[in-house]
């Protein structure tokens, strides 16, 4: 038996359709808002799904990295090392950096991180960076100012997929490119730097809901937003998983990152369907309200799907939930200020800087939860060591 997707938005609250439908009374097509086709066509790839990228991520997901067992930032899987001699320089070093923006608290402690890297390195004189504020005009703008400035390297997190590659295109021609976190559709930087990447999260995700939930059981996904590039890989991912078990996939839909409106989409959905067998998130930030609408209704929470963030890994001890937190480690944006110094001392980087991909389990949970830590911190930002931890980061 395969399990059954059913098409978004089968039901929707009112609350979301304000936030996901920019002022129209049309049920947005899957173009906006992901169907069962988002992502992915069942019957081979599309724009944002490659089988041989899945596979590949799949497969990875076993390898042991390559570093210091104590610094994962620094450690590669699999590398393709490259020569980046043309690039060598005496420093001092200037770096910019492009950020796609820090409209969520995951970006905000890995915002943190990074800085506090580049205080770790006199050789970096002086550093340079902008927001994009989440607009993809404003960081198409913002690459263009910093590649014309006096800056030795760059480091882009891109908004978007698409969007954002005739930027860093341009940008190449400029300056030593970086990319790190969101990929985009050209091979010209020196290095892209991400863990895994969103196959393997989603997947891991998808197959603990299929080891969980009895067959036939409902599950509800729930993602962010269309059209980033590891976003799509996680929904494609667990897509693939959920189609070939038994469960009841009766509703894929957008939250916007926002609790309010994760919370009232499950609400819905607990009203309309009697209740639900278990929860998939491409991303956890709004897990914790997704638990509360279960107990607002007199339900037990089900299976769910959650990320390293802490007030959700409290909430799992505290309720003793069935969970899963695949990591997509904050620890990475430390690993692009690293990157730009070796590059621009002519020393070898990986062609994909590939990292560890941790996944929070109850067997290891109690090691990620960080007491004193604000609800908002994400367990995997390899900030530790960093000087001025915990307190700079809110503990």
């Amino acid at each position: 038996m395969r399990a059954r997707i059913r098409p978004a938005l089968t039901i929707m609250s009112v609350s979301a359709l304000l936030v996901l439908g920019a002022c129209t009374s049309e049920v947005p097509t899957d173009t906006d808002l992901g169907t069962e086709t988002t992502g992915a066509d069942a019957a081979g790839e599309s724009e944002f799904f490659v089988q041989a990228d899945y596979e590949a991520q799949m497969a990875l997901r076993e390898a042991v990295p390559e570093g210091p067992e104590d610094r994962p930032w620094e450690q590669m899987i699999d590398p393709e090392m490259i020569d980046t001699s043309e690039y060598q320089k005496d420093g001092p070093h200037n770096l910019c950096f492009s950020n796609a923006g820090l409209f969520n608290s995951w970006r905000a402690v890995g915002w943190r991180t990074m800085q506090a890297e580049v205080d770790l390195h006199p050789e970096i004189a002086e550093f340079t960076a902008l927001d994009g504020q989440g607009q993809d005009d404003k960081q198409i703008s913002d690459i263009g100012s910093l590649a014309a400035q006096d800056c030795d390297a760059l480091i882009v997190s891109p908004n978007t997929t698409a969007t954002l590659t005739p930027a860093v295109e341009a940008a190449c021609g400029e300056v030593p490119v970086i990319v790190f976190d969101r990929g985009v559709e050209t091979d010209c930087p020196v290095t892209f730097i991400s863990p895994i990447g969103g196959y393997a999260y989603g997947a891991a995700g998808a197959e603990f809901l299929r080891d969980e939930v009895e067959p036939g059981g409902s599950v509800l996904a729930l993602r962010i937003a269309p059209g980033v590039d590891v976003l799509e890989h996680r929904w494609a991912a667990a897509e693939r998983v959920f189609e070939d078990s038994d469960l009841d996939i009766v509703g894929v839909q957008f939250t916007e990152d926002d609790p309010a409106t994760a919370k009232n989409i499950v609400s819905d959905f607990i009203q309309s369907n009697g209740g639900l067998d278990g929860v998939w998130m491409d991303a956890g930030a709004t897990s914790v309200a997704v638990t509360e609408a279960f107990e607002d209704a007199g339900m037990e929470i089900p299976p769910i799907v959650g990320e390293d963030q802490q007030d959700f890994l409290q909430a799992w001890q505290d309720k003793d939930l069935t969970a899963i937190a695949p990591g997509y480690p904050t620890f990475q944006w430390r690993t692009p200020v690293i990157a730009a110094l070796r590059i621009l001392n002519g020393e070898e980087v990986p062609r994909e800087w590939r990292l560890p991909q941790p996944v929070v389990t109850e067997d290891n949970l109690d090691s990620y939860l960080q007491e004193g830590m604000p609800p908002q911190h994400y367990a995997l930002c390899g900030c530790e060591d960093l000087p001025g931890f915990p307190e700079e980061w809110g503990g």
